[in-house]
């Protein structure tokens, strides 16, 4: 650990020559720093966090921004499910990592669940996509340590156990490191409300056109989600790995709007701990879509001009295509 330590300190002593927000992130990087040497399931660090989180939540409210939206990175392996608040998400996002499997992000904007997890950590693509939004808190368990200096620069608020320890805790359901979990209210205080759902989103009645589609399935190279439409519920109940998505709770995950959006996916600069290159989805550029609704397929193209817009989503005539209203899944697959 005495690399790791120089790394800290080093980090430490340049985050608080920068003043502001140096304090929160340099939280960040000696979470992260300290968490990278210690390596399981690919990630760049164990899942822990710090020793400091209480075995059930008990510590008080910190003082957290608001405004912003909240984005936690939620662990998606079957040793991790079911996750817990899911559902409560306004968006989520899915993204390859190493290995072909996947890692979700979820943002809050109109509600925070009582508890979000479990939480893992963060990636280069998350930077870029989180761009969209302005200044949005990022909850996240660590990183690889050559990814920390990228996150100090960007224009977010980076909070990981070691930031906010009484905001996160241990549960007992699940084995480390897929057993941290968030109190969102102790992080953020109070949800911002739906003017910070900057993504460029356009919502409205059900466009004309269109397939009669009843289910779907995008496949990564070792993970798959499928959206099966229930009329009864008016929803796409979300499948991953061939089983039902339920909360801790037992509640069925269902989205109003999925979107999978063919993007770029190429190799970032960086590799886990077996030497496996880490998956860099981009989410600046255009592309095309396809858009589930109402039972219903919907061929569209994508925009995002910069990291600072959000994504517009237009159909074959031009238009803006409606999402419907509630929660809605993207999927990013390699075009």
């Amino acid at each position: 650990m005495d690399g790791m330590a120089t790394v800290t300190m080093g980090l430490r002593a340049r985050r608080m020559r920068r003043g502001g927000m140096a304090g929160a992130l340099l939280a960040a990087v000696t979470a992260g720093a300290l968490m990278a040497g210690c390596t399981v399931n690919g990630d760049g660090d164990d899942g822990r966090g710090s020793e400091r989180p209480q075995e059930h939540g008990d510590g008080q409210a910190s003082e957290g921004p608001t405004g912003s939206v909240l984005a936690v990175k939620i662990d998606n392996v079957g040793a991790a499910r079911p996750q817990t608040g899911l559902d409560a998400a306004d968006v989520v996002y899915a993204e390859q990592v190493e290995g072909g499997l996947s890692r979700l992000m979820a943002v809050y904007a109109t509600k925070l669940p009582e508890v979000v997890g479990p939480v893992r950590s963060a990636r280069e693509s998350d930077l870029e996509l989180l761009r969209q939004f302005d200044e949005p808190t990022l909850a996240f368990s660590g990183a690889q340590s050559k990814l920390l200096p990228l996150i100090d620069k960007a224009p977010l608020k980076a909070q990981t156990p070691e930031d906010a320890d009484g905001a996160y805790y241990r549960g007992t359901d699940k084995a480390a490191p897929h057993n941290l979990y968030l109190r969102p209210e102790r992080l953020i205080g109070s949800a911002p409300g739906e003017d910070a759902l900057t993504t460029g989103f356009h919502y409205g009645a059900v466009p004309t056109g269109g397939s009669a589609e009843d289910s779907r399935t995008v496949r990564y190279p070792a993970a798959r989600f499928t959206f099966t439409w229930s009329e009864d519920r008016d929803r796409w109940l979300v499948s991953m790995d061939g089983t039902p998505t339920v909360t801790t709770d037992g509640t069925r995950v269902g989205a109003a709007t999925v979107v999978v959006q063919y993007v770029t996916i190429r190799k970032s600069q960086f590799r886990d701990f077996l030497g496996n290159n880490t998956p860099y989805t981009q989410t600046v550029g255009s592309g095309r879509a396809e858009v589930l609704r109402d039972g219903r397929s919907f061929d569209a193209e994508w925009k995002r001009s910069d990291a600072a817009d959000g994504t517009e989503f237009t159909t074959a005539d031009g238009k803006p295509m409606n999402f419907a209203k509630g929660q809605v899944w993207v999927l990013y697959a390699k075009a």
